[in-house]
């Protein structure tokens, strides 16, 4: 069964709305810190600009491994006092922010520093929310535009080139008692400051860099097929593309490139300002509800999801994935040409990355079930309609056909 015309215009009108209020709203873009190195430069940075009690936000992988022991050490001759969250899981939860958010109170800390992928991002953004808002459950601040108060500064520091966490406005969070996995953003969410090492991301696993990657590209080609557009936003999703098709097998092959390292960070950043604005649509849509109900790693449902959502979209994407296909280096005739060699040149790439073509092909964990595929299609359509100003608006016939087809 088709959309209903009433939705799509309802939908449309939405998204009109949005559209013309994006243009009053004080966009922020965080103060960055960039280059091999240049973690060592933060000490004397957050004492320079007079931050001293801080909550350090991570995961137990970052501090076995150490990538935080010098940040820390040089804190404390600087005089900085450190409390330490170092419990953040993928997928963060909202006993996690919580716990974080107490840990936050109880050493009375003034700011934040994030080290770590994007779930440790999104934890530490909304730490910061629950110190704007502290009387209102975050489960309220679902959607857009929920927050409209300050938050404490957030220093973020990324060790993944995927999630562009460290300049969107957006954290997303997982509610385990109701299988849900939702996005709160709000301009205020946008990172103070972040820092971008490459010598952090050297020596990830393959698949993290691999699934971060084709997070990256997902960013940079929802954006850019979106409905709506804006010249910052364009020119950072088409040089996000120009990166990720130069360098993502680099860094994917030999893991200690710096040089590749260094521009798949710089092309997730781009990612970030792209869709902070410009959004996401529905690939993303079906991977949070995804990662909701199964754990699926983000990076990962948005590389099985992406080019199936694209064959989906049709002629309506054309012109625009053209123009990508150009960005990429990726040769044709026609737009029509040009477009289809860029959707298979993103299933070559999960090839190339041993990303299998479906999400239950090796490990069963991630299998979708028959049962729960009405749950993941209401989950995916509250997330995207009306909100995401995509191409196609998709209904549960669709969203249906997603689901099926990344089994």
């Amino acid at each position: 069964m088709p959309v209903p015309l009433y939705w799509r215009v309802a939908c449309r009108a939405y998204h009109c709305v949005i559209y013309l209020i994006s243009h009053v709203i004080r966009w922020r873009t965080p103060v960055v810190i960039k280059g091999a190195g240049s973690l060592s430069s933060l000490p004397k940075f957050v004492h320079s600009v007079k931050l001293q009690r801080g909550l350090l936000v991570t995961d137990a992988a970052i501090m076995k491994l150490g990538l935080a022991d010098d940040l820390i050490s040089e804190m404390k001759k600087h005089g900085a006092e450190l409390a330490i969250y170092g419990d953040v899981l993928p997928n963060p939860t909202l006993s996690m922010v919580e716990d974080a958010n107490e840990l936050y109170k109880k050493n009375k800390c003034g700011y934040i520093i994030a080290v770590g992928g994007g779930s440790v991002m999104d934890c530490a953004k909304l730490v910061g929310v629950r110190q704007a808002r502290p009387r209102t459950p975050l489960g309220s601040m679902r959607g857009i535009l929920r927050v409209l108060w300050p938050l404490p500064p957030i220093i973020a520091v990324p060790t993944t080139a995927g999630t562009g966490s460290e300049c969107t406005i957006a954290a997303v969070v997982v509610d385990p008692a109701h299988n849900d996995k939702f996005a709160v953003m709000d301009p205020f969410l946008t990172p103070r400051y972040c820092v971008l090492d490459p010598q952090l991301t050297v020596g990830l696993p393959k698949f993290i860099t691999a699934t971060t990657g084709m997070d990256t590209l997902t960013h940079a080609v929802e954006s850019y097929i979106n409905v709506f557009h804006y010249p910052k936003t364009d020119q950072a999703a088409i040089r996000a593309v120009e990166l990720v098709a130069k360098y993502l097998l680099r860094a994917y092959e030999k893991g200690d490139d710096i040089e590749a390292r260094e521009n798949m960070l710089e092309g997730a950043f781009l990612g970030g300002v792209a869709f902070t604005r410009a959004c996401v649509g529905n690939v993303h849509a079906a991977a949070h509800a995804v990662g909701g109900l199964y754990n699926v790693p983000h990076g990962f449902a948005n590389a099985v999801i992406l080019p199936r959502v694209l064959d989906m979209y049709g002629s309506t994407i054309y012109k625009p994935l053209a123009r990508l296909a150009d960005a990429a280096a990726i040769r044709g005739v026609t737009e029509e040409d040009k477009a289809k060699n860029f959707i298979a040149w993103i299933r070559e790439l999960n090839v190339r990355m041993q990303i299998p073509p479906t999400l239950g092909a090796n490990d069963e964990r991630y299998r979708i079930l028959d049962k729960d595929i009405p749950f993941l299609v209401r989950h995916a359509l509250r997330e995207a309609n009306p909100f995401y100003p995509v191409p196609v608006i998709f209904g549960e016939a669709e969203m249906t056909a997603v689901f099926n087809s990344v089994r």
